[in-house]
């Protein structure tokens, strides 16, 4: 049977059994469709959902559905080295493939893995440890802690499905990740699991020891960005996440390394991709639009923007030209280039997909205009720049929202670089992307009252920029997103808000450091 292609002659003079490994199997990329069928062949069921969810970082761009195909897969771009594939032996802990087809055993694995980077992140090793850890018991009441974070809906999905498959669900939602497990870790603690905890924490500390994070399946991969592309939203309704969030790395500010597996950089070598956050420190931050055309939030608003440092514009009581006027102009105005952020906050009446001024309107203005009008080809200096939008519209519900899904705003879906707008130096940005788009639907029989009263979503915008404003902002929106659901647990259905978020965030946003 033929393994690997021939192996290379070699000078034993001096040369250990070990270091003939390090100079011929790591490098050898040639593995036999006999071996991978082997190895396919001899997998149970969870073995094989073990190493594809092992892999999910190594082969991002790969569209394999079963173990052979992925493992094909890598083998035809060279990316499955003999090292390679006996370290996921390793990690899936079959031994006897170790010995019976590549031919080492354990200790051989485990002494190359000292001494190389791993093509498995610690991470993934992590979770799949605590899964192997975890009974039926466990499962259920992990599954049934995730319902305030991921709906009702998403955990009756997930009753049956095994720790990797909560875990994956729970990625999209970017509720979990390399470096986002703290979620993860309260649940444990609540399940009285301190043992799984404790490994969390180890991770956590040997992690901030190497000063290296691995990136996830998510982050690893650069998509052509859309707000309306599903797979790269985060949303949020009724305090819980529904999609997830979408961070691509880009190597322009060096800070903290990322360290990602070899075989996403394509040679035998860790490569390092820099943290990034965005720059937030022009004076103002930028300006901050507030069109009210309720009349009841615009003073609160006003002071929490003014002390985050923005030059805060406020209009109130539009007509629907008025609005679309204003909006062009702010859109066009050259004095976003030199300001790092744009905020924009509208309050007013709507339907599903559009929000009206303060006269009648058949259909109002489509709220995927509001946010083409500051895509990179339309407003160019305010590409690369974090682009806010907080929107409170008040619709006639003849529904109850929880039962209609996800609240999604359309946008255009963007599948040609040719749409992408060019920003200034040799980086390409995607038109769609720094966009972090809060949209809040709520009751218009709330604004028919003898008092109207604040937008509780307002109210918990406000008080968690004021008071916590140097903690990245999507974290605080999903803060938010809780309270606005804990609001809703006590109140009837018409007085109910519906919160949901996307974003094509490219970095972490923390408004303010002062």
């Amino acid at each position: 049977m033929k393994l690997v292609a021939s192996w290379p002659s070699v000078n034993w003079t001096g040369v250990s059994f070990l270091q003939f490994l390090e100079r011929t199997l790591y490098t050898t990329n040639t593995m036999s469709a006999e071996v991978i069928h082997q190895i396919e062949e001899a997998l149970d069921d969870d073995e094989k959902e073990m190493l594809l969810f092992l892999c999910r970082d190594v082969a991002v761009d790969v569209t394999a559905c079963n173990v052979r195909d992925l493992l094909d897969s890598l083998n035809e771009r060279g990316n499955l080295t003999v090292m390679g594939l006996a370290e996921l032996l390793y990690r899936v802990r079959r031994f006897d493939l170790l010995k019976r087809i590549l031919k080492m055993d354990k200790m051989t694995v485990e002494a190359y893995l000292l001494r190389h980077p791993h093509l498995i992140s610690d991470y993934r090793v992590l979770m799949t440890e605590i899964g192997d850890n975890l009974d039926n018991s466990d499962m259920s009441s992990l599954i049934f802690l995730m319902r305030d974070y991921m709906g009702r809906s998403k955990t009756a999905k997930n009753k049956d499905k095994s720790f990797l498959d909560l875990v994956m669900e729970l990625e999209k939602l970017s509720l979990v990740a390399p470096d986002q497990l703290d979620l993860l870790e309260r649940c444990l603690k609540t399940i009285h699991r301190i043992d799984l905890k404790t490994k969390i924490q180890k991770y956590k500390q040997s992690a901030q020891a190497t000063g290296t994070n691995y990136i996830n399946a998510l982050q690893a991969s650069l998509p052509n960005l859309s707000l309306k592309d599903p797979s790269y939203n985060l949303r949020l309704q009724n305090g819980r996440s529904k999609e997830q969030r979408l961070v691509v790395r880009q190597p322009d500010i060096q800070r903290e390394p990322v360290k990602t597996s070899i075989q996403e950089s394509g040679a035998s070598l860790p490569r390092h991709i820099p943290e990034e956050r965005y720059r937030m420190q022009s004076k103002p931050l930028g300006i901050c639009l507030i069109i009210d055309c309720i009349g009841n939030d615009t003073e609160l608003l006003q002071n929490t923007f003014t002390s985050l440092g923005y030059e805060v514009r406020c209009f109130l009581l539009l007509s629907m030209e008025n609005i679309i006027q204003i909006l062009r102009e702010v859109a066009h105005m050259p004095r976003h280039q030199d300001y790092d952020s744009f905020v924009c906050v509208l309050m007013s009446r709507g339907n599903s997909h559009s929000v009206f001024g303060v006269d009648p309107s058949p259909s109002g203005l489509p709220l995927d205009h509001i946010r083409r009008m500051f895509m990179g080809d339309t407003c160019p200096y305010l590409v690369g720049k974090p682009k806010l939008f907080f929107i409170q519209n008040y619709v006639k519900t003849e529904y109850h929202p929880e039962d209609c899904g996800i609240l999604e705003v359309d946008g255009p879906a963007v599948n040609n670089v040719d749409s992408k707008a060019r920003q200034p130096g040799p980086c390409m940005v995607h038109r769609e992307a720094d966009f972090l788009w809060s949209l809040c639907r709520a009751d218009v029989s709330l604004l028919e009252r003898p008092s109207i009263s604040p937008s509780v979503y307002l109210q918990f915008l406000a008080k968690k920029l004021w008071q916590e404003r140097r903690r990245p902002l999507v974290e605080l929106h999903i803060e938010l997103n809780n309270s606005v659901y804990n609001w809703n647990r006590g109140v009837s259905d018409k007085e109910r808000y519906y919160v949901s978020l996307q974003h094509t965030l490219r970095k972490e946003l923390i408004l303010s450091c002062n």
